[in-house]
């Protein structure tokens, strides 16, 4: 085994990137509402369509690009195709803060879909200098990294708009430029130039490297749970700001803080509780727990007729994190070193493409069910699609574990909870 040796500043900045990624994302959702109703002069219910294909507009070129910039790192490796990424998502964030019009802004959003691609890098990256014993834990790092990204960005997009729809934009940017100086600094490169291969173009095409992957155990099946758990999971990002808005009232600030509170929660969930469950009851159990929790939160939400039990049904489904980066650290394991950064381009594209449906789906839905000439007024519609969505993905996941031999003796057996990075050094 090669020899590893810990770095802090390599674990922050791959940290940082993840979590810049997903504040591209989040930073304009608790504004949605009132930013294309001004554009456009709708109603909510209308707007909330045009809300769906802005989101599906970012995630549909992250589909696309992401299995580019897979093999791109598997041959080039995992730095020269970070920094170039974080370059372009700065310059793009500045395009967005002055985009004048609805269409800018769809451009816009397009291009950060592009560079924001980067974090397929970032979990190759964390492949690389895991072991299969704390991968599960390391992998749990980018779930952090995702939920203080939906902490920050609604945070900050719904603050910082009383200031200006720039002002956020503008944020993001600066923060970019910095985190691109300080992984030029300290990011030393994770895959050694033996580990390397030649692109395989068949590879850039979405969807093309799980045909390739499916060679491995039970990996087909792991991805199908894997994808619908993130198609199920896009209902909050695309509905949450209409839902509340129309059913409670709340105001863009509202709105962010809510959101940002549910971030914050499930990054924690997943950066301290997922190395303890895991080492407890191990990986299948972890898995399987965390997909009842989330369908049972899910059920919830959609009959929360009053705040209090919206906020009880929330909890269940924040302790329901535990699943995702426990099922990543799974499949990441099944693979040679030399294709993680095929698996996660993979993964990302799949992850991206439901980014691109979900939004269709649950704001369709929610249109359906909140238009005024509706023929029944339910607004939690869309979180009971997203409920059964997670059923179908547990019996999936179910046959998938049933498959696989036992892992209870397979976790690190340290007790530190925190999540560990190793850097490979020659």
């Amino acid at each position: 085994m090669a020899q590893k040796a810990t770095s802090k500043g390599s674990l922050l900045f791959i940290f940082i990137t993840v979590l810049i990624d997903i504040m591209g994302i989040a930073i304009i959702i608790p504004v949605f509402p009132d930013l294309i109703e001004a554009l456009t002069g709708q109603q909510t219910s209308e707007a909330s369509l045009d809300g769906g294909l802005l989101i599906a507009s970012f995630a549909i070129m992250q589909f696309l690009f992401s299995p580019l910039l897979g093999e791109l790192s598997d041959r080039f490796g995992r730095r020269p195709v970070l920094f170039i990424a974080l370059a372009g998502l700065g310059v793009d964030y500045l395009f967005q803060a002055f985009a004048p019009t609805l269409a800018l802004l769809f451009v816009g959003r397009m291009l950060a879909g592009v560079c924001g691609a980067s974090h397929t890098v970032a979990a190759a990256y964390i492949a690389d200098v895991s072991t299969p014993q704390n991968k599960a834990k390391n992998f749990g790092l980018l779930g952090a990294a995702f939920g203080l990204g939906f902490f920050l960005g609604p945070m900050i997009g719904g603050v910082c708009a009383q200031w200006g729809y720039q002002v956020p934009f503008i944020a993001a940017a600066i923060m970019t430029f910095l985190n691109l100086i300080f992984g030029l600094i300290v990011l030393p490169e994770s895959l050694k130039p033996e580990n390397r291969r030649p692109i395989n173009w068949r590879n850039v095409i979405p969807g093309v490297s799980l045909k390739h992957l499916s060679k491995y155990k039970s990996l087909g099946l792991l991805i199908l749970a894997f994808i619908l758990v993130q198609l199920s999971g896009r209902v909050m990002e695309s509905i949450w700001t209409f839902f509340t808005k129309t059913a409670f009232e709340w105001s863009p600030a509202a709105i962010g803080v809510s959101l940002g509170v549910v971030g914050l929660l499930v990054g924690i969930v997943q950066a301290v509780v997922v190395g303890k469950v895991v080492k407890r009851f191990g990986k299948k159990k972890a898995i399987l727990a965390g997909f009842v929790l989330s369908t049972v939160g899910l059920f919830g939400i959609s009959v929360a007729f009053s705040e209090t039990i919206l906020y009880i049904a929330l909890i269940p489904y924040i302790l329901g994190g535990i699943a995702g980066p426990t099922m990543q650290g799974l499949m990441s394991n099944s693979v040679k070193e030399n294709e993680q950064g095929n698996l996660q381009g993979a993964l990302t594209s799949m992850i991206s493409l439901t980014a691109v449906l979900g939004p269709l789906i649950y704001t369709t839905l929610f249109f359906t069910f909140s238009a005024d000439d509706a023929p029944v007024k339910f607004y939690g519609a869309p979180y009971v699609a997203s409920a059964v969505i997670m059923i179908l993905a547990s019996v999936i996941v179910y046959i998938a574990l049933k498959r696989l031999p036992d892992d209870g003796e397979d976790e690190d057996s340290s007790d530190s909870t925190e999540v560990e990075m190793a850097v490979t050094t020659d």
